[in-house]
This record gives C-alpha cells, sequence and structure tokens, in this order.
C-alpha cells in the first residue's frame, strides 16, 4: 500500500497541543476530520505529515508557524475609537468580533487592549504565530 496522497480522501483523528503540551483542539470523542489531499483544507504541515500514511499508522509532527497558521503580524494590529462600536457593543479583551470590510465580506477580529477610548483589534489567526503539535491517527484513506 502506497498510502495517503495528493487526491485521496482521508479520515483522521487527532489532537493538536501547543509546546507547553496545553491542547488547543482535538476530534476525540467526535467524528474524524475528512479531508482530500492536496487541495488545502487543512494547514500545510498536517497534510504533509499524513502523506504516505496508511489506515491505523499514527504519527507525531511538530509544525513551525509558517507551515501552520503564519508569523503574527504587526499589520494585522490595528486601533479604532470605542465610539465607533454600535450602540450597544461594549468591547472587553478577548472578545470575537466580525468587521465588514470595505471592499466586502467579513474578517474576524479579537479585542486585544483596551486603554481608554482606543480598543486594539487583532486580526491575524488565533494560532498564528505558534509552533504546533499534532498526533494524528488515520482512521481511513480512499483513493483518489
Amino acid at each position: 500500500m502506497s498510502g495517503a496522497k495528493t487526491g485521496d480522501t482521508v479520515k483522521v483523528h487527532y489532537t493538536g497541543q501547543f509546546e507547553d503540551g496545553s491542547v488547543f483542539d482535538t476530534s476525540q470523542g467526535k467524528d474524524p476530520l475528512e479531508f482530500t489531499v492536496g487541495t488545502g483544507q487543512v494547514i500545510r504541515g498536517f497534510e504533509e505529515a499524513i502523506e504516505g500514511l496508511n489506515t491505523g499508522d499514527s504519527t507525531t509532527t511538530t509544525i513551525e508557524a509558517p507551515e501552520a497558521y503564519g508569523e503574527r503580524l504587526e499589520e494585522l494590529l490595528f486601533q479604532v475609537d470605542k465610539a465607533r462600536f454600535p450602540e450597544g457593543i461594549v468591547p472587553s479583551v478577548g472578545d470575537q468580533l466580525q468587521l465588514n470590510q470595505p471592499e466586502g465580506g467579513m474578517v474576524d477580529v479579537v479585542v486585544s487592549a483596551i486603554e481608554g477610548d482606543t480598543v486594539t483589534l487583532d486580526a491575524n489567526h488565533p494560532l498564528a504565530g505558534r509552533v504546533l503539535t499534532f498526533k494524528i491517527t488515520v482512521v481511513d484513506v480512499a483513493d483518489a
């Protein structure tokens, strides 16, 4: 058996951990994650880790930020005045919000700081800049 390759649909169980061992996500107790290899449905490092694996195989892989969710970018931090928030919305650090973009579409942001009337919003992915370790078990590989 040649194992998972581009075009194959795979099902995996996984547990994702930070460098300190704390778990940030897991499929345990849920349906396995299903995706097609080579289509960019999952982060590059995760996809590369399962290439060549067969049903029942397990692996542990550590993925540096560039192959995961990228580095944190300072240009994705921006400040707005509290008065620009809609009536009834009182921002708090840690709040997750969706903003309309001028060219259309939505962007997810997190309130990362509040100083006086200035609110700092962070549009980086929450896992950007982090080294991630995944424990992965292949549940099924369906050839393309």
